[in-house]
């Protein structure tokens, strides 16, 4: 066996899982300057595209009501965004991305294409593309709703 292969490498969820977590470190390595994290900062760029509650936005970026919240505190006392009644639901609260917190998202967002870029840049144009192309599809169809089960597998937690 190569030195880069293991029993996993053809396992397209443990590629997948492991490419997913050694991006989201480096994606937080990158963002610590900031001090911003990129679940964080997901929250902030989606609630900046649409008017969200906070259950909205929770369902948007895939986190469950509890992380929601957690994060929603972290970017309340930062003074990135701010939670407000809800016209239309008064036990409801949108979430309002603050001037700083706008401000916030283009820094981070340079950060993300340069580290996307250098990632991608493992790949030839050519396969950036498919491999973009096939992986937007997957996670835009078939992978797009994890399956009802009876005990939902634990994500990763980040390593401090």
């Amino acid at each position: 066996m190569a030195a880069t292969e293991t029993p996993l490498s053809t396992n397209l969820c443990w590629l997948l899982s492991r490419a997913s977590y050694t991006l989201t470190t480096e994606l937080t390595a990158a963002l610590e300057g900031l001090q911003v994290s990129p679940r964080a900062q997901h929250v902030l760029a989606t609630a900046l595209e649409g008017e969200y509650t906070q259950t909205e936005l929770a369902n948007c970026v895939g986190l469950d009501k509890t992380t929601m919240v957690v994060t929603m505190d972290e970017l309340e006392r930062k003074g990135l965004a701010e939670r407000h009644p809800s016209p239309g639901d008064r036990r409801a609260r949108v979430i309002v991305v603050t001037d700083a917190g706008a401000e916030k998202v283009r820094q981070a967002e340079k950060i993300i294409e340069r580290v996307h870029a250098d990632v991608l840049s493992a790949l030839s144009p050519d396969d950036r593309a498919v491999f973009l192309s096939a992986l937007t599809k997957l996670a835009g169809d078939r992978l797009a709703e994890p399956v009802e089960c009876s005990q939902m597998p634990r994500r990763r937690a980040p390593r401090s």
